[in-house]
């Protein structure tokens, strides 16, 4: 199972739900030395022919970068050059020069104003002075009106006349007025620096003169240089205070992260000398087993097959069998052929052995050994994967391990386990010997049918049926 996992690079999400944590640990590592050892193939298969690219075409657009005298990119860096400003004085200046923007912002809004203020003030003094005039002359032209009283009519519709044209006149002068005070002031926002230059008979006060524009203006772009650099002396001040809040946090992590990794380690070694050691200790027993087998005489094992032919029968497996069964009725053919092992037997009795179930899911496993005790255990036919699995009673929850079948025998699902030839095998070997390190899984209590006919009736159906027929 595991070899055809590695062959297509996927995995079930049923086999996933088989395994325990220590077994998809296991195999999530095969998979990703599988990989490496697949990209490794192909980077060596590949290294010497490798695929030539396309030549330019001629009349495109390229870049190409400036070359030194070495031969290579020609590459400034600021800084390096005797010359060259350093970050602090390049800020400095551009702060400077941000300043002295306002600056001369500020103070031509600030001319602009009092120019317009003036204007304003000028224009409204010489439409008051040209009220009053022509008030007077209106005034004298009806007195004037009054005491010649012995004039024809015709005499006073002349004199209402002249009146008229006299008022046409003055709103014909104040609009003349008004129309050249607007263009004055025009003249005047465009530019402060011409008002000296600019001629203003109906002006009397003059605008200050350049010497005190730029001295204002140099004294305003001092006050914002200096509000610039104290707002960044003080961003400085708190991304220093930052910096040393993040330096501290990372420090304080990397410690506990250096504390944890040790102790991980520090797990690992000794995991591995215990592992060391159960393996030395299973291969003593199976040694010791397989001298004192046989009514003493002392019987070869069977020659393992080859490799080639191992591979051959391995690849015909895959082919015949889908990744998972379709079905329960798959599970129960499949079964057919594991019943000539021996599956699921007890060699002394020749019957059904207590431990083994039928094909039951995992819940209704776990209803088995709810209420047992520590070490219990069944062995149940999964409908999920092609092969069996060990349900056990834990402390704290039930656990179940999945056992890979293969033409070589019955082993765990993983590498480096050791092989049984048959189930009973497996079995009767973690009962004296833990199925994890870590854990120490002793298979103790086998927890036997509850049900009436047994649950594995379907998976021995077909046997007594052929019996039944003879």
């Amino acid at each position: 199972m595991l070899q055809q996992i590695l062959q297509t690079m996927t995995v079930d999400p049923d086999l996933l739900a088989e395994l325990s944590d220590e077994q998809k640990a296991i195999l999530f590592v095969k998979i990703r030395e599988e990989q490496v050892r697949r990209y490794n193939d192909f980077e060596k298969k590949n290294q010497d022919d490798r695929i030539p690219r396309k030549p330019k075409k001629g009349g495109r657009k390229n870049v190409d970068f400036l070359v030194g005298r070495d031969g290579r990119e020609w590459v400034w860096v600021m800084g390096e050059h005797k010359n060259d400003k350093s970050i602090e004085e390049m800020i400095e200046i551009e702060i400077q020069e941000r300043a002295l923007k306002l600056a001369e912002k500020e103070i031509e809004e600030e001319e602009t104003k009092e120019f317009r203020r003036k204007e304003e003030a000028e224009l409204a003094r010489k439409l008051e002075e040209k009220k009053k005039k022509y008030e007077d002359e209106q005034e004298h032209w009806e007195n004037e009106l009054r005491y010649l009283g012995y004039i024809d009519i015709r005499s006073h519709v002349l004199a209402r006349e002249a009146l008229r044209k006299v008022m046409a006149e003055k709103q014909k002068v104040e609009e003349e007025e008004r129309i050249r005070g607007w263009q004055l002031w025009q003249k005047a926002s465009r530019s402060c620096r011409e008002l000296d230059d600019m001629e203003h008979p109906s002006v009397e006060d003059k605008p200050r003169s350049m010497e005190r524009l730029v001295k204002d203006k140099n004294r305003r772009s001092s006050e914002i240089f200096t509000e610039f650099m104290c707002k960044r002396e003080e961003m400085e001040k708190i991304a220093e205070q930052n910096i040393k809040e993040v330096e501290t946090s990372w420090q304080k992590q990397e410690r506990k992260a250096k504390k944890a990794e040790e102790e991980v380690k520090e797990l690992a070694r000794r995991a591995r000398i215990k592992y060391k050691n159960s393996l030395r200790k299973s291969a003593n027993i199976i040694n010791a087993v397989s001298a004192f087998s046989g009514n003493g005489t002392n019987q070869k094992p069977p020659v393992p097959p080859k490799s080639a032919e191992l591979k051959i029968s391995m690849a015909n497996a895959v082919k015949k069998r889908p990744p998972s069964p379709p079905n329960k009725q798959a599970v129960v053919e499949w079964f057919l052929e594991e019943r000539p092992k021996g599956v699921g037997t007890d060699p002394r009795t020749g019957k059904e052995a207590v431990w083994f179930h039928g094909v039951i899911c995992r819940l209704e496993a776990e209803n088995y050994l709810l209420n047992m005790t520590l070490g219990s255990y069944l062995v149940r036919a999964s409908e999920r994967v092609w092969g069996y699995t060990i349900s056990y009673r834990a402390e704290d929850r039930c656990k179940h391990f999945l056992v890979d079948t293969s033409d070589q025998g019955y082993q765990f699902f993983g590498a480096n386990q050791v092989v049984h030839r048959s189930l009973t095998d497996l079995v009767n070997f973690h009962m004296s010997n833990p199925i994890t390190v870590t854990g120490g899984e002793l298979l103790r209590s086998p927890v036997g049918q509850i049900k009436d006919p047994p649950d594995y009736h379907e998976l021995l159906r077909p046997r007594i049926t052929e019996s039944t027929a003879l």
